[in-house]
């Protein structure tokens, strides 16, 4: 049971540790303000569109400063980065709180501060993946990402749950003032850290932090088939398998939830979460795997065969003596296990197989395709349930993450051969 159970070696190490426990409770505030924005924006407003336009005021910002942040983390100490950064958070979360406080109601300012907030977490973002394999052994990186996506994924239950609850007893404006003081285990964590400059090759130059130098993180990329390889699995496994798009679409069609949420559309918007939280769990396998590239592909697919499972289910939704709803979020559950894993895969792999120099960058461009990806996948899967319906389009987007992955991996057979030896542990 114990090799079954999450490994927790990681935290033996004094800055990961800090880092972790820090990030437990950064991630609780962070979830609050995600929550809070959208429901002042729409407090304010009474207009869905208004609070669609955070995509657009936070896709734009992680995009662009994902890439540059990256280009930063490899030129400048990455213990610094994070220190401007962490402060920057603070800062806006502040900002956050003053405006509500002042009753200032203006929708533009609250998004102005949101992308604000969304430029500095995409600097930080990238410079804390990179840091990672500075502080940590080469054999504890994949449950290291374990534990660090687990504390993400649980956020990403409890703090919608709790924020929710909490909004019309606190005010937008003290949900705001937690999360700025949540911020400052962080801070503490980092402060705590060595230096961190990047670590060149003999003979190479630093770099300047432009145009130039993303260009060249690219470049590089491109000349490294098997890290290309793991963001052209994560696109496929998400543009044609995240379905969240449609849940509030199926909790009011597929199962006669209200139109404005309701307890199905609750369980199908956490069951990928939940999934993952339980495989991060039971991830003490992760550390044991020498072929993270076939991990990879067998975790997308089952992934895919997870999301056509669903798809299939709600054929059956109206009128089955079968209890489909909780069979759908089980599946689910399943999927989100699978890309937990696969997630710690991926990372770990850009994590060892990358030369420090251009690992910040590198995270930069996981951060965006992270953010890009679901968002694309949005847009696809709404368009298509508006002609085919939801059991097509989910079912569909199931097959075609299977048929997409398995391509990749005939396509790229260097990815699929990918292994790491685990080395033991020093005592």
């Amino acid at each position: 049971m114990a090799r079954l159970l999450a490994d927790t070696t990681p935290l033996k190490n004094k800055n990961f540790s800090r880092l972790w426990w820090a990030n437990i409770v950064t991630v609780i505030g962070a979830q609050l303000t995600v929550v809070a924005v959208p429901a002042q924006i729409y407090a304010m407003t009474g207009s869905s569109a208004y609070v669609g336009l955070t995509g657009v005021f936070g896709l734009v910002p992680l995009v662009v400063f994902g890439l540059w942040g990256g280009a930063l983390a490899d030129t400048f100490d990455r213990r610094r980065i994070l220190l401007v950064t962490t402060f920057g958070l603070i800062a806006t979360g502040v900002l956050f709180w003053a405006q509500a406080a002042a009753g200032w109601n203006n929708v533009w300012i609250l998004l102005g501060v949101f992308s604000l907030q969304q430029a500095f977490f995409a600097v930080n973002q990238p410079t804390r993946t990179a840091v990672l394999p500075r502080i940590l052994e080469q054999e504890d990186l994949p449950a290291a990402n374990s534990l660090n996506m687990t504390v993400m994924q649980a956020g990403a239950i409890a703090g919608p749950l709790v924020g929710g609850a909490l909004i019309p007893v606190l005010g937008f404006s003290l949900l705001y003032l937690v999360d700025s003081i949540c911020l400052l285990a962080t801070l503490w964590a980092v402060i705590a850290l060595p230096s961190l400059p990047p670590e060149l090759p003999e003979g190479v130059r630093p770099t300047t932090p432009g145009l130039k130098s993303v260009i060249d993180g690219l470049v590089y990329l491109k000349t490294q088939p098997v890290l290309l390889m793991s963001f052209v699995v994560d696109l496929i496994a998400m543009i044609f398998g995240m379905p969240r798009a449609l849940f509030p679409q199926m909790a009011h069609e597929d199962f006669g939830g209200p139109t404005d949420g309701g307890v199905a559309f609750a369980l199908l918007f956490i069951a990928i979460p939940l999934g993952a939280v339980v495989g991060g769990v039971l991830s003490g396998w992760v550390s044991r795997v020498q072929r993270q590239g076939r991990a990879v592909i067998i975790c997308i697919v089952v992934w895919g065969l997870a999301i056509t499972v669903s798809g299939v289910l709600l054929l059956f939704a109206n009128g089955s003596p079968l209890p489909v709803l909780p069979l759908v979020v089980v599946a689910l559950m399943v999927g989100g296990a699978a890309d937990m894993a696969s997630a710690a895969f991926r990372q770990t792999m850009l994590q060892s197989a990358a030369n420090d120099d251009v690992r910040g960058r590198l995270q930069g461009v996981f951060t965006v395709i992270v953010a890009g990806g679901p968002r694309i996948a949005d847009v696809a899967h709404g368009g298509s349930a508006a002609v085919a319906g939801t059991a097509a389009t989910v079912a569909g987007g199931g097959v075609l993450t299977v048929i997409g992955t398995v391509l990749a991996a005939l396509a790229v057979p260097a990815f699929w051969r990918y292994r790491v030896i685990v080395r033991e542990r020093k005592a």
